[in-house]
């Protein structure tokens, strides 16, 4: 656990900043769209539009995420979802996977209090809240099965462009596309998650744990199914490294075989 720490630590922080920065730049983007006092708000009267909207600027947060010098090192992943199915499939190591998830949970719910000393009750207050995930209706069905199938397809075009080298350079892209859609569309059936950490951000400093189960369990069993799927088609020594954009040039921490794949 120690030796792991000391050898990896930067990618943990990198981890902690980049979910850090995406909950920052959610926070800022809802409040000054959904803010009763906003301008934009009142520009944009439809919520459907307004949506849209935040679904595009959070599609574009992940994309300069992934592809920045913090991302290609750590890997992006942002999700304890994501980086426990990629120990799921032997890409990450124990202690390493443990040090991503605490750091993801620790950089995203500070990344929400910083958005809270910035714009206080406009931040806290509804329609914004915190930029809580929870369930728009009294079903929890439909909400838990949602994030199921929006986290089995995320995952399940990871493993099928980060293991295709020709379609590798696209996965941000995808990912960031994928998430906009899934904001603009989704969000009103389950809050769209698809992110433990992303919900537990938010939900510690509101103390707001609305079906919070859902998030903390439905992510994780897409994203898993999704590997198994890919295993049972492509086989599990095809999964070339856990990061969702590779560089060679900067330190890969994980069970990588992106130079072999390169050669190949």
């Amino acid at each position: 656990m120690i030796g792991s720490f000391k050898k990896h630590y930067p990618e943990y922080l990198m981890e902690a900043a980049e979910l850090g920065i995406f909950m920052i730049s959610a926070g800022v983007f809802v409040s000054l769209i959904e803010y009763d006092g906003s301008i934009v708000k009142q520009l944009i009267p439809n919520s459907q539009l307004r949506l849209l909207l935040i679904g595009m600027m959070m599609g574009l947060t992940a994309v300069l995420l992934i592809n920045s010098k913090f991302g290609k090192r750590s890997g992006a992943h942002m999700n304890p979802a994501l980086t426990l199915t990629f120990y799921r499939l032997g890409k990450i190591k124990f202690w390493d996977t443990m040090f991503y998830v605490l750091f993801q949970f620790i950089g995203g719910t500070v990344g929400v209090y910083i958005v809270f000393v910035i714009f206080g009750n406009a931040f806290t207050n509804p329609p914004v809240n915190f930029v809580v995930t929870i369930p728009m209706n009294d079903s929890i069905a439909t909400p838990f099965f949602a994030e199921v199938i929006m986290s089995f397809i995320l995952m399940a075009m990871v493993l099928f462009t980060t293991n295709k080298v020709s379609l590798a350079k696209y996965t941000g892209l995808i990912a960031g596309i994928m998430l906009a859609i899934f904001i603009s569309f989704e969000a009103p059936i389950s809050g769209m998650s698809i992110n433990p950490a992303r919900s537990f951000a938010s939900a510690f400093p509101s103390n707001i744990w609305t079906a919070f189960w859902i998030y903390l369990t439905a992510p994780p069993i897409g994203m898993l199914l999704a590997a198994q799927l890919y295993i049972s088609i492509k086989g599990k020594k095809n999964i070339i490294c856990a990061k969702l954009n590779h560089d060679n040039k900067v330190r890969c921490i994980f069970n990588c075989g992106y130079k072999d794949s390169i050669k190949a």
